[in-house]
């Protein structure tokens, strides 16, 4: 079987985009180099290269309260492209991190 465990987004800023997924997300990052950083230890890993080629796929994050998130995220000052709404099996909300890699982040019900 082929699981997914990591997925890599592009950074035009690394410095700008680290600080976004620490202060909207709360997430550690280990450097590597001056032009990749690395999220490790849960089930999906998350790696951010210096670049903008290839346009990353919508990575979607889970929370268990989605206000707070979206709150978290316009204070990291994540640009929000589609505010909360309500699809089969829960709620979420839509973003663009500083380097326009669009997000998720949904509350299942």
């Amino acid at each position: 079987m082929i699981t997914p465990n990591y997925l890599e987004l592009k950074a035009g800023d690394l410095g700008v985009s680290k600080a976004f997924y620490e202060k909207a997300f709360g997430f550690p990052f280990t450097d590597y180099g001056p032009e990749y950083a690395a999220v490790e230890g849960g089930p999906v890993q998350i790696g951010l290269a210096s670049g903008t080629e290839p346009a990353a796929p919508m990575p979607t994050f889970e929370t268990d309260d989605l206000e707070s998130a979206l709150t978290q995220v316009k204070a990291a000052q994540g640009e929000i492209v589609k505010e909360i709404f309500a699809y089969p099996g829960g709620r979420r909300f839509e973003c663009l991190d500083p380097s326009g890699n669009r997000l998720a982040v949904y509350q299942t019900e």
